[in-house]
């Protein structure tokens, strides 16, 4: 017989003031992908497989992300904000289909680990009624206080507002996190909360010292404070980027990648590299870049949105950008921008060149300054390149234009017919030459400062 399946009701009803921002807050990047679209990552791997989001009114913006982040997600709005239990409340339809155990996440925890949310259930499965997720803070100041009796036992939460000068002095705290053995439980001891605190709000704490006069079972999870952080403030904001940064780096490393700075290497959450890349200095990864075994990554790239092949060569000094695909062994040189195009297996793109809506052949030879004049003002047109074709150096192609395969292109062209397979095609004016000019024109000018 299977087990219940969990729930997981992730509140993102705090717009986040102190962020600064017209944007919610949950929405905030990190690693480029939104703090909430890392909560419902940890949710998946942790193997919770319903989940209900709880937003603020006017939050459209976050429902639809969290749509995209789950498939049939549940979501509730809380029209005033009036506390964490009320918070909670606002998914009793949730609770109600919950037929195992439900936890409580915050949508602003992007460093939560799926192991913590995995323990909580487990103390659930077990026999625990109800299990809190603490942390032991150095400075506690700010933070709920756990309250435990002489046997270690857990009796309730204290908000700071609401603590007594001894209770201020527990170093042991509430990360928010809570689980609840089933949905039925948590809807009871919603139903008898109150808000008689320093805030006026209905605490979903509170419901930790209930269950505890109710003489139910309780249990604390304690993780590594770093993971629990909950992004608050542009300057927590940054905290939780480098710590994630730091954490995508070390797993990066741990595949096989090869980084000579890691520090001054920028990955994002869904960047993928294989073994046996080496990577230098200050790169950065945009969202939805792949690369292939054995590509070498030199210094000051940006990449985003590309595709590079195995054993390709890219840099010092590139940018691929949306819809760039390098094919296996492709060298991409310095100051050259991909765009929308593909490179196949072994060309070169070497020196100082634009490549946009285009597809580059393989074994392609595109000369320094080579640009692919890929927008008429109103439209967007392709360029096609053959394989084995070599483009000279400072040749504009004018799309929609396609050049044969193993044909030459003379440098200094503006090419704006196709080019048959084999054929030399250049457009330049006849070079003249006049005879001592230069040496006529030099006297002159002598002569002319010299009379002042």
């Amino acid at each position: 017989m299977s087990k219940p399946e969990t729930t997981a009701v992730i509140l993102a009803a705090g717009k986040g003031t102190r962020m600064k921002s017209a944007h919610p807050k949950v929405l905030h990047g990190i690693a480029n992908a939104p703090m909430l679209a890392h909560v419902f990552a940890v949710v998946k791997v942790a193997g919770i497989g319903r989940q209900a989001l709880v937003v603020g009114p006017d939050m459209e913006q976050v429902e639809e992300a969290g749509k995209s982040f789950a498939d049939g997600l549940d979501v509730f709005v809380q029209q005033e904000q009036r506390g964490t239990a009320d918070a909670v409340l606002a998914a009793k339809d949730a609770l109600q289909k919950a037929d195992g155990p439900v936890l409580v996440l915050y949508g602003d925890t992007p460093l939560l680990e799926p192991e913590t949310l995995t323990k909580v259930q487990d103390g659930l499965r077990g026999g625990a009624d109800l299990v809190v997720v603490g942390f032991e803070a150095p400075d506690p100041t700010g933070y709920g206080r756990l309250l435990v009796d002489d046997a270690g036992t857990l009796t309730g939460i204290r908000e700071e507002k609401d603590a007594s000068e001894d209770e201020k002095r527990i170093t042991l705290c509430n990360s928010g996190i809570v689980g609840f053995a089933s949905g039925a439980l948590l809807s009871s001891l919603l139903d008898r909360i109150g808000n008689d605190n320093a805030k006026g709000e209905y605490y979903l704490t509170d419901a930790v010292g209930l269950a505890a006069a109710d003489g139910l079972s309780l249990e604390i999870v304690t993780a590594d404070p770093e993971t629990l952080l909950g992004v608050n403030s542009r300057a927590e904001l940054a905290i939780a980027e480098s710590v994630m940064q730091q954490r995508l780096r070390a797993r990066a490393l741990a595949n096989g990648v090869t980084m000579t700075a890691p520090e001054t290497v920028f990955l994002s959450a869904d960047t993928e590299i294989a073994s046996d890349v080496i990577i230098e200095p200050n790169v950065f990864f945009g969202p939805g870049v792949t690369v292939g075994e054995g590509a070498h990554i030199k210094s000051f790239c940006h990449f985003e949105q590309a595709i590079i092949g195995k054993n390709a060569t890219i840099g010092p000094f590139a940018r691929l950008r949306p819809g760039a695909e390098l094919a296996e062994g492709a060298h991409i040189g310095n100051f050259v921008e991909i765009k929308k195009a593909t490179v196949g297996e072994g060309a070169k793109v070497n020196h100082l060149t634009y490549i946009g809506d285009a597809g580059i052949g393989a074994g392609a030879n595109i000369g320094a300054g080579t640009i692919t004049c890929n927008y008429d003002g109103f439209d967007k047109h392709r360029t096609e390149v053959g394989e084995g074709a070599f483009i000279g150096s400072n040749t504009s192609l004018v799309a929609p234009v396609k050049i044969g395969d193993g044909a030459y292109i003379g440098s200094g062209s503006v090419i704006v017919h196709d080019v048959s397979p084999g054929a030399l095609s250049l457009s330049r004016s006849p070079q003249e030459e006049k005879a001592d000019w230069a040496t006529r024109y030099k006297a002159r000018r002598m002569k002319a400062k010299q009379r002042g």
